[in-house]
């Protein structure tokens, strides 16, 4: 997805327009994302890449009572969640910095992580999995490698935008400690449920 650099300044105002237009069935993928998020007793979410709060809206409706945390790289993108998300934790920080300190019974991102290379994605479920009370869930919706290279739509530039493919990620998620599985997949587009073990007596 060719865009500016997440250290530039971002556009909220064009962003879900430019999004929309980039992702065939862009409204599906994301509530496909919060669909994943469901069936969690959750009082507390964390949200990692809060963008224009598209997903976090969609989530606030499964969760109305649960604390919100998310975190965004962009102050532009945090000051336009912040309009729809005000009763949320809002704070500015990359993925590759400390996660707020949980535990966190929903932790969920889409359309951010595929930034990360490799070896900062396998980091990055190492430190949700720390963040996850037991029991609870990481849902991952992004970008994928398809295993068909004729599935990618999506204009890839390997640059800022470095997908993996699903298989890697849900082995990547399985080392952290986490039950992973792909429940959503469409060409180069994915949502990946994975749940902290529950601690057994």
């Amino acid at each position: 997805m060719r865009r500016s650099a997440h250290e530039h300044a971002w556009d909220p105002d064009a962003y879900r327009a430019t999004v929309a237009a980039e992702i065939l069935g862009y409204d599906e993928f994301q509530g496909q994302t919060a669909l994943a998020c469901a069936g969690v007793e959750a009082q507390a979410l964390l949200e990692l890449g809060v963008g224009t709060a598209e997903t976090a809206r969609r989530v606030r409706k499964l969760y109305p009572d649960a604390e919100l945390v998310a975190i965004d790289s962009s102050p532009e993108m945090l000051e336009a969640a912040r309009a729809q998300l005000s009763e949320a934790d809002l704070r500015l920080a990359r993925l590759e910095d400390p996660l707020p300190q949980g535990p966190f019974d929903v932790v969920y991102s889409a359309l951010a992580v595929h930034h990360l290379r490799a070896g900062a994605k396998r980091d990055l479920f190492r430190r949700v999995a720390e963040v996850l009370r037991p029991g609870g869930v990481f849902v991952l919706g992004d970008v994928v490698v398809p295993e068909n290279p004729a599935d990618q739509r999506i204009d890839i530039d390997w640059e800022m935008d470095v997908p993996d493919r699903i298989v890697d990620q849900l082995e990547w998620l399985r080392s952290a400690g986490l039950d992973a599985a792909a429940v959503w997949v469409d060409k180069d587009l994915a949502v990946v449920r994975a749940k902290r073990p529950e601690i057994r007596p």
